[in-house]
């Protein structure tokens, strides 16, 4: 039941742009940013129960989330996908540091005898989503700061998902031609 529960709030947040673009419309900054706030935190007790890997970031986007709710801006609303790309390049990214990337861990629930050709994968993959992330991110900031709540909107609630599947997709093709393992 949790996971359906934690996976149902997974799915909210991701309307997030789209929740801000309409609310704003009949409430106060500082409401919208407490809802994300209670989602975040009953995902947060949900994860941290099953020591899942996403507290970290589950944490870091309350705190964003407090600040929200105490600078009741709008500007301060937007800038909460530039924050999320920037903790996801922080994982991402710091997994990199550590002999076993983000990427390898997930492969090895699936192929836990990964090969040596398949180690090397998943730390480019890795590396490949740790440029989405700082891309992605910055385009994020920079409709924050210089687009109109539409375009970024837009952008945030629908283009970035976009661009993130087709990267998922477009890696599976690659995997499946590549990685006899994985076949």
């Amino acid at each position: 039941m949790s996971n359906l529960i934690n996976s149902a709030i997974g799915f909210l947040t991701l309307f997030y742009p789209f929740a801000v673009y309409f609310g704003t419309q009949y409430l106060e900054p500082w409401k919208i940013a407490s809802m994300l706030f209670v989602l975040l935190g009953i995902r947060l007790c949900l994860s941290y129960r099953i020591k899942h890997w996403s507290s970290p970031l589950l944490l870091m986007a309350m705190i964003y989330s407090s600040f929200a709710i105490w600078s009741n801006e709008l500007l301060t609303l937007r800038f909460y996908p530039a924050v999320a790309n920037a903790t996801m390049l922080l994982v991402f990214s710091w997994s990199l540091r550590s002999p076993t990337s983000l990427i390898e861990r997930l492969a090895r629930i699936q192929h836990p005898d990964l090969p040596p050709e398949g180690i090397i994968y998943t730390r480019r993959v890795t590396q490949i989503w740790c440029v989405f992330f700082i891309v992605n991110g910055s385009i994020a900031l920079v409709t924050a700061l210089w687009s109109s709540f539409e375009i970024w909107s837009l952008y945030n609630g629908f283009i970035a998902y976009l661009i993130m599947g087709l990267l998922l997709v477009g890696e599976y093709i690659v995997r499946m031609r590549t990685q006899k393992h994985a076949r």
